[in-house]
């Protein structure tokens, strides 16, 4: 049988990991400044989390919801208390784009609206709600509607105003920092504006914080720098550093009830190890001062290469902008140099999202690198 074939692959066989490098088949060493779309946030193979994931293993790997499940509310408790959002409620599910759906669904729910506002250049994820508020045609087949979302651009007040005015919105959804579309930020005034009209207009605030949530922009949250506080805010990737397991925080004001939603695997005991892991080690290792510091070093130092135009993002969320399209100089990092980094849509912006354990050491191999690609 063969693989469905949907991805564009480089001719590289991956078979192990440890901290910030991987290796091939053939031993080759490569330091990965990618961490596969920003998921791997403590490092390959860190061994508290073997650890933690071992030991849940020898005891309970899964069972559904129609049980207590200890360690769901460890995750809930641990979460709460290093996110500053302890009074919130906490759904467990198992990809970024499965917290949408879910988001989504519960700010119908809660309001009985469906009209969203969405953004320009936003990726949510590749079901059918995500994709509806998701700014991509191309990946949107016709039973995918969007018909019942407003696309709108950052920053652009008059036509957010305008849109609350003339619709009944059920939800405002949006990336803190977009990651696919080439690390864009809205502003805080705009956001706490969104906040405003929300709250003024009974609609939800939705925070995709599914690429720069867990630490990865300085801040657990990215939406935090805004001074916000949405009404959900949807997690992943970077969640179980390579587990497949998501979630939404939601607020206490909307109410749970029997059967509102539902998921088989969601919050099974060995997804929340890999959760707890990663928390403790984001705690245990102060990884989020590590984010702000190291990341600061990195964008002044990108700001210094030859032919760039602009350098975005915050904390180990960078986009770096250059004068022409950054596929040669990705295929260079990867084929000679053995460095993995990102693209977005944007063609000449490379994006760089390294694991939160990620040491000055390491960061100066991948400028070394660029730097002789440049010259």
């Amino acid at each position: 049988m063969k693989l469905f074939n949907v991805y564009p692959l480089f001719n590289i066989n991956l078979v192990k990991g440890e901290n910030c490098f991987v290796y091939d088949d053939k031993g080759t060493q490569y330091l990965d400044f990618y961490g596969g779309h920003a998921v791997i946030s403590i490092g390959h193979a860190h061994p508290h989390y073997i650890q933690k994931l071992e030991n849940q293993l020898h005891q309970l790997s899964f069972y559904s919801n129609s049980v207590h499940l200890d360690t769901q509310q460890q995750v809930s408790d641990l979460l709460g208390k290093l996110s500053g959002y302890d009074d919130y409620q906490l759904f467990l599910v198992n990809s970024g784009a499965e917290a949408v759906e879910n988001a989504l669904k519960v700010a119908s729910f809660h309001n009985q609206r469906k009209k969203v506002i969405s953004f320009k250049g936003a990726f949510h994820g590749r079901t059918a709600g995500a994709v509806a508020v998701t700014d991509n045609p191309s990946i949107k087949p016709p039973i995918n509607s969007d018909e019942h979302v407003i696309f709108l651009n950052f920053n652009d007040t008059d036509a957010l105003k305008k849109a609350f005015e003339e619709n009944e919105i059920c939800a405002v959804i949006l990336e803190p920092i977009q990651g696919v579309n080439g690390i864009y930020e809205p502003s805080a005034a705009f956001m706490q504006t969104i906040q405003q009209l929300c709250n003024n207009h009974n609609a939800l605030f939705i925070a995709d914080e599914i690429q720069s949530g867990f630490g990865r922009s300085g801040k657990f949250f990215a939406h935090q720098y805004a001074n916000v506080q949405p009404d959900i805010i949807t997690m992943a990737k970077g969640m179980g550093n390579g587990f497949p397991i998501a979630g939404i925080l939601i607020h206490p004001k909307i109410a749970a009830k029997y059967g509102m939603l539902g998921t088989t695997f969601g919050g099974a005991p060995l997804a929340c190890a890999a959760t707890l892991a990663v928390l403790e080690v984001m705690e245990n290792e102060n990884l989020i001062k590590n984010s702000v510091e190291l990341g600061n070093y990195l964008i002044e130092q990108c700001k210094l290469l030859p032919n760039v135009k602009e350098v975005r993002g915050k904390g180990l969320m960078i986009g770096v902008e250059f004068n022409f399209p950054i596929k040669e100089i990705r295929e260079k990092l990867v084929y000679e140099h053995h460095i993995f980094v990102g693209n977005s849509n944007q063609p000449n912006t490379l994006r760089l999202l390294p694991a939160m354990t990620i040491t000055k050491e390491q960061m100066d191999l991948f400028l070394h690198a660029i730097k002789s690609i440049l010259s």
